[in-house]
């Protein structure tokens, strides 16, 4: 029985991981490892970059969610790898002028020659810790290099919206978050819904007052009862006076519907804002 459900999560994990690579295939991106620190983090990009992307000044980065943490409550899942690649979709779904790309989170999508470093804790109590941080700063400082960006845009989904906020607290380079149902405040979104704290996690919202002159937009759906509106509120609410964050409910939304299908027409109204 043991072997035969190790057998089922193998195959669970290779049907994951073979979904987002038809997305990539399909949207004519192509995608690499990226050696980063302590992960090898996947990464993708456009084959043929946008018309007036090569040299950009302007790199947007789209960060993976936390992906299938947990098989069942309170039971770890083997292998984080997302069930449904909802920043990989947003990021082929990008308009944007300047370069694009996407980065997975550890342990996601890669196979066993990449899955060094992969213990379960990397994606339940500390898939926030600072070495996991770092990987990704270093995997940014290599997308920087092959984009030839100056300035970046991190775009985070759910757990990379906690990281995009993280990154931006220790880089000079970010010019610009968005976040999509993200949990920015951990210490009340784990007072709130009774979870065991994440430990060795670092909280966004210790970094409010660093991240607060960086022009920011969170994006939350209303019918949302994993994160939610009021998790964002209350990370806004450590803001000092004077801080350029936003937040825009989207009716309607829940904390996976709609924000991929509906990404472009979501981007192109944002450009549009005021």
């Amino acid at each position: 029985m043991v072997v035969a459900l190790s057998l089922s999560a193998c195959s669970s994990v290779k049907i994951r991981r073979e979904d987002a690579f038809a997305l990539i295939k399909d949207a004519n991106w192509q995608s690499g490892v990226l050696n980063a620190g302590n992960f090898d983090l996947l990464g993708a990009w456009p084959i043929s970059p946008p018309s007036g992307a090569n040299g950009s000044a302007d790199l947007t980065i789209y960060i993976e969610g936390d992906g299938l943490a947990f098989s069942r409550p309170n039971r770890p899942s083997q292998n984080p790898t997302p069930t449904d690649a909802i920043a990989l979709k947003m990021a082929i779904a990008h308009q944007g002028a300047g370069a694009v790309a996407y980065l997975g989170r550890p342990c996601q999508y890669v196979l066993d020659a990449h899955l060094r470093n992969c213990d379960q804790s990397y994606w339940t109590n500390r898939r926030y810790a600072p070495e996991v941080i770092s990987s990704a700063s270093y995997a940014i400082d290599q997308l920087k290099e092959r984009s030839r960006a100056k300035n970046i845009t991190l775009v985070g989904y759910s757990g990379g919206g906690s990281l995009a906020v993280l990154l931006a607290a220790k880089r000079t380079d970010v010019t610009e978050i968005i976040t999509v149902a993200a949990n920015l405040d951990l210490g009340y979104w784990v007072a709130r819904d009774h979870f065991a704290p994440l430990t060795g996690s670092l909280d966004p919202a210790d970094f409010a007052t660093d991240v607060a002159q960086i022009p920011q937009i969170h994006l939350t759906g209303e019918k949302d009862t994993v994160i939610g509106t009021d998790v964002v509120q209350a990370f806004l609410a450590k803001m000092p006076p004077g801080h350029h964050a936003h937040l825009i409910e989207y009716r309607g939304f829940s904390h996976n519907c709609c924000w991929a299908e509906q990404w472009r027409s979501i981007e192109l109204s944002l450009k549009n804002r005021p």
